[in-house]
């Protein structure tokens, strides 16, 4: 395994467990762009390449079916995993915010969103925050107008109301941790520039390309997902947002064809091998 991929597994490794995460970028990224379903023993092949035995991924699975993100089909001795359709709406979205681009056209507005106390208060503020929502105030949601609602707030009072002047940037700083979010782009270009110096020079393996691809993705969401992608003019003149975008999207492209020679090799259903992937696949993180 090449030393920059190498590197980025081991920082992994010193982070809290973080398997059921990348079992979802695994589904958004690459699977639910092959029909949705896979089977277990897929999953476990591309875990034990980060060195994650199969009883924490079994678990990490258990969970997140429990949770109401999977149901489980058996065949057999075998199990395949498949989104339900709550999870499908929540990656929907989050497939929009991670790989389309940051939208133009503003119109120099805000939505703001009022959450009750609700049993649903909870996932509705989880929903929110990953489709780039900030809180002002307890109870308070807000996002560039024309941002989509998450389903689990759909219940909220929605208002509009213009922020063109000194008070858009004053609600800016009350809703998002713009600083922290840029130093977290700051280090995933850092953990991830080396990578793109070694493709430069040469090829990964199918399953080294994998490998990346997810790893890439799983760093890159957990930073994007908690940026509401504001409008440039809201924005610091030096953010790193689109440097990141721009770094994730090179590497990106560059991983994708051998990736997916590994999943047409390695990726199974129910049905046998996975079906191809979707055209727009090809499109993401094109401009």
């Amino acid at each position: 395994m090449p030393h920059p991929l190498a590197r980025i597994i081991g920082e992994l490794k010193r982070e809290p467990s973080r398997t059921g995460s990348i079992i979802i970028t695994v589904f958004g990224d690459a699977i639910v762009p092959r029909g949705g379903s896979v089977w277990l023993g897929t999953l476990l092949e591309f875990f034990e390449a980060l060195d994650i035995d199969s009883s924490v991924v079994r678990t990490a699975m258990s969970r997140l079916t429990a949770d109401g993100w999977f149901e489980r089909e058996k065949v057999g001795r075998n199990s395949f995993y498949r989104l339900v359709k709550k999870g499908r709406l929540t990656f929907d979205i989050a497939t929009k915010h991670i790989y389309d681009p940051p939208p133009s056209d503003w119109t120099g507005r805000f939505e703001l969103l009022l959450i009750g106390n609700g049993e649903d208060r909870d996932a509705a503020r989880e929903a929110l925050k990953n489709a780039g929502f900030g809180s002002p105030l307890p109870g308070v949601w807000v996002a560039p107008s024309g941002v989509p609602v998450p389903e689990e707030a759909s219940s909220a009072i929605r208002l509009e109301v213009s922020a063109e002047d000194d008070s858009g940037h004053r609600l800016l700083s009350a809703s998002w941790p713009l600083e922290r979010t840029a130093d977290a782009y700051l280090k995933f270009m850092k953990t991830f520039e080396p990578l793109r110096g070694y493709l430069d020079r040469g090829a990964l393996s199918d399953a080294d390309a994998f490998t990346a691809r997810i790893l890439l993705i799983h760093h890159y969401r957990r930073v994007v997902l908690r940026d509401p992608l504001l409008p440039i003019a809201l924005l610091p003149k030096d953010w790193p947002g689109r440097a990141a975008r721009g770094l994730c999207g090179e590497i990106y492209r560059a991983l994708l064809a051998r990736s997916e020679q590994w999943l047409d090799a390695h990726g199974t259903n129910e049905n046998g091998p996975l079906p191809k992937a979707i055209s727009e696949l090809g499109q993401r993180f094109g401009d």
